[in-house]
């Protein structure tokens, strides 16, 4: 079995395969891979306790690791994810949202584990990528005053 040369590993409190599925269940080219489960009794668990879980999203590898309540999920780390249009956006900001997640500012919202994704749609990071710096500070400024990214407002932002 051929492994990544570089996962990212994401720390949960017992949580890691339930995270894994719903991960996968929303995102495309995503899919749970390996679960290792202890080959014994440890400190914070026991033999056959769910220690990692191997997973991808959109083509990313990740590895999900109960490590127990020392560390939390914070907006030091978060997932990216390039939308194309409204709807794909509204789906995953729905999905994550919707299902004991919470909403931030500029296209970021947290899941239900606390960790931080952002739904950024193409044409909002081509707005603000705009030569004209005009048209970027407008784009840009319409971004901030936003939740989810609507990207009808973002294109009236920019003008024609």
């Amino acid at each position: 079995m051929t492994h990544p040369r570089n996962t990212i590993c994401l720390w949960f409190n017992g949580q890691a395969e339930e995270a894994a599925q719903f991960y996968t269940s929303i995102f495309p080219d995503s899919s749970v891979g390996r679960i290792l489960r202890a080959p014994g009794d440890y400190p914070a668990g026991s033999r056959g306790d769910i220690l990692t879980v191997e997973f991808t999203v959109l083509g990313v590898p990740c590895l999900g690791l109960n490590g127990g309540p020392a560390f939390q999920h914070n907006e030091a780390f978060s997932f990216q994810i390039a939308t194309l249009d409204q709807e794909e956006t509204d789906r995953y900001w729905h999905a994550i949202v919707d299902n004991g997640g919470e909403e931030s500012a500029c296209g970021w919202c947290k899941d239900k584990w606390g960790l931080s994704w952002q739904i950024t749609p193409v044409a909002l990071t081509e707005a603000i990528n705009n030569p004209d710096p005009n048209v970027a500070k407008r784009a840009f400024d319409a971004m901030m005053t936003m939740g989810k990214i609507d990207i009808a407002a973002i294109e009236a932002a920019v003008g024609p």
